[in-house]
């Protein structure tokens, strides 16, 4: 099973199993209250959700109890009559944080936190809600109202969901950044907002290692306001040379927790894009809108309600911790871990998850891939019997890995693979809790996305590749961008290759039972011979290769040479050898096509990526043509600029001159 073939059937839900879900729930609350349908498949509730808009997310509302029904309508259309600039909610006010914090307020656990020094522990609900209005009261003394920026450069900690409730209660903008940020990284996305208040960890510990954090951390105050405040938390124990307040300060004073009401789409926190080829993108979410869409997506989707413990392996400066908070919005129990994956063993997660009877365990692709390159066996080393579900995101996930994780972890799980990400803080296709897990696949578009795949002309195909679209607005899209007064460069990031449809940018396949699989980024697809090509396809046989790390697919045009460079990381313990290359190549053959085995196989000491692990395809790409590196990728959201270097060497030595 470990070497499943893509559409290979590996899982199906028990009748009673699906009849227990909670999306099975909602669809019988539709039909019994006259809410909506009473739908007999998935396919006629899904139709139903992208066909009327505002029956749709009015059953959300209603379901999940946000308040008093809401006056007004559901959806306002522009003057155009299609996207963007759509309202939702219009007349409504709501708080992101208020539902959260009534969600959980009289919980036993409200959530769990851990890192490599301390095993996660429960926070009860009453200490949440406590914390939360101590910090809401200090950033208040502060001066911090509704609209004002507040930024965090925290590790994965519970402090730092109190620092995004306290914030969002107040109306204020939550903006989050890893603590492992360089100083270009952590300034071009602060100076974006300017932040009345930054809250800062004076380090965080990675592996063993602590990293002081305080060099950096000064350099990035003298690139902000003077008028700045600063607030420290003491995770290594040490305090800045500058003057700043601290952690206790700001929670000195208790006091009852109380919040802003605020339009439906106020601004509820700011994520970022990579910023891998120039200044990240500043994307603004509304309250109202990631309210619904987590309700919706949590709730629903990934069967999570009361008596679930959550995991996700995620940093703060991705868009997997903001959803993950969510999961207190449905009465379930987020874990929060701060550290590496495989420390102090390659186990370490897996031992958590049974330590600590998580029911979701979700992760990266990447960390799947790494987990089977490493021949763990979880499910026979660790007790797991808790686990209901494996989550997994970030990049496609291959067919392989699905196989692994019915192998390797347990037969009994549901593995839901979901795509998403930054741009909508949510899910767009996953995993569905009535259907059958297949290799390589996702089971369809979760409720509410009108997702479909385009071609080049801006029709809809079936079992044939095209761009990945959504064609009806949804509440979680972006409300702004920062610095975009007349929502211009929104448009051209969305909406600029199809008038009036959202573009996401992959590279994807929706089959005739309207299931689909990923193959990539639309804009790193390799052309061979006419042919397009999701780089997905070649990393999933590739890195199937026990002696295969990782692997990089680009394409190459400098000057008169053209074609496909695969540049490959070997797996420890393996060498390259003479005829590594002639293998791989004739297992791309054999496994695929001629057209996918590329026209140089090189091994290469690492791949480039970004923060948040994404591999930088189209940097490179840019790179091999003669680019400078320093006008195609900006160097601090890379995590490990040092690799570009080999990239330019070996273009000039194999390519020639650009």
């Amino acid at each position: 099973m470990n070497g499943a073939r893509e559409g290979a059937l590996l899982w199906t839900p028990s009748p009673e199993r699906a009849a227990a879900s909670r999306l099975w729930a909602y669809a019988k609350w539709l039909g019994r209250t006259g809410t909506g349908p009473d739908p007999d498949t998935y396919a006629s509730l899904w139709q139903w959700s992208v066909s009327d808009l505002e029956g749709f997310w009015r059953s959300v509302w209603r379901y999940f109890r946000v308040g008093p029904e809401p006056p007004g309508p559901a959806i306002q259309w522009p003057p155009t009559g299609r996207m963007p600039g759509v309202r939702w909610f219009p007349e409504a006010s709501v708080n992101y944080a208020a539902y959260l914090v009534e969600a959980v307020a009289q919980a036993p656990v409200a959530l769990w936190w851990g890192d490599e020094v301390t095993p996660p522990m429960p926070v009860s609900g009453p200490a949440l809600v406590s914390a939360v209005a101590r910090a809401r009261q200090g950033l208040k003394a502060l001066g911090v109202a509704a609209g004002d920026g507040v930024a965090g450069i925290l590790p994965n900690r519970w402090e730092t969901v109190v620092a995004f409730l306290a914030t969002a209660s107040l109306g204020a903008v939550w903006v989050s950044c890893a603590p492992e940020f360089g100083p270009t990284a952590l300034v071009e996305r602060l100076v974006q907002i300017q932040p009345k208040v930054v809250l800062a960890a004076d380090g965080y510990r990675y592996g063993g290692v602590a990293y002081d954090r305080r060099t950096v951390l000064g350099a990035v105050r003298d690139q902000l306001s003077p008028d700045t405040r600063w607030v420290w938390l003491p995770v290594l124990g040490t305090v800045p040379e500058w003057g700043a307040g601290t952690w206790e300060d700001l929670v000195a004073h208790p006091g009852p927790f109380e919040w802003t009401k605020v339009p439906f789409d106020h601004p509820l926190w700011v994520l970022f894009s990579s910023g891998t080829t120039g200044p990240p993108k500043a994307i603004v979410h509304g309250h109202g809108g990631m309210l619904l869409e987590h309700l919706k997506a949590l709730g629903l989707h990934l069967d999570l309600g009361p008596g679930d413990r959550v995991f996700w392996y995620t940093t703060t400066g991705w868009m997997m911790w903001n959803f993950l908070v969510g999961a207190m919005l449905v009465g379930s129990e987020p874990v929060f871990y701060d550290g590496h994956p495989f420390f102090p063993h390659s186990g370490r997660l897996w031992e958590l998850a049974a330590a600590g009877q998580w029911t979701c365990f979700g992760t990266s692709a990447a960390y799947l891939a790494a987990c089977r390159q490493a021949g763990l066996e979880p499910g026979k080393t660790f007790p797991l019997s808790s686990l209901k579900t494996v989550g997994s995101t970030g990049s496609p996930l291959g067919p392989q890995d699905f196989g692994w994780v019915y192998q390797a972890v347990s037969d009994a799980v549901w593995l839901t693979s979901i795509s998403g990400g930054t741009d909508v803080c949510s899910v767009l296709v996953g995993g569905i809790p009535w259907f059958p897990v297949r290799a390589g696949e996702l089971s369809g578009p979760w409720l509410g996305v009108a997702a479909a795949a385009f071609d080049e002309m801006g029709r809809a195909v079936v079992d044939t590749v095209g761009e990945l679209v959504v064609t009806q607005p949804l509440p979680s899209m972006p409300v702004a961008f920062l610095n975009d007064p007349h929502g211009a460069r929104l448009l051209a990031t969305y909406f600029g290759r199809y008038p009036g449809v959202w573009c996401h940018g992959d590279w994807v396949r929706f089959t005739p039972e309207g299931s689909l699989v990923i193959y990539g980024r639309s804009d790193a697809t390799l052309n061979r011979r006419g042919v397009r090509i999701g780089t997905a396809e070649i990393y999933q046989v590739v890195e199937a290769l026990p002696m295969v790390q990782e692997s990089l697919a680009v394409e190459v045009s400098r000057r008169a040479v053209q074609g496909v460079a695969l540049f490959v990381v070997l797996a420890p313990g393996h060498r390259w050898e003479a005829d590594t290359a002639a293998a791989i190549r004739r297992r791309l053959a054999e496994q695929l096509s001629p057209r996918h085995v590329p026209d140089w196989v090189v091994g290469a000491p690492a791949i480039p990526k970004t923060l948040t692990g994404k591999k930088l395809e189209v940097p490179v790409r840019r790179i091999l043509a003669g680019e400078p590196v320093d006008q195609v990728v900006n160097l601090g959201a890379v995590a490990n600029p040092e690799a570009l270097a080999f990239f330019v060497d070996w273009a000039k030595a194999t390519l020639g001159p650009a």
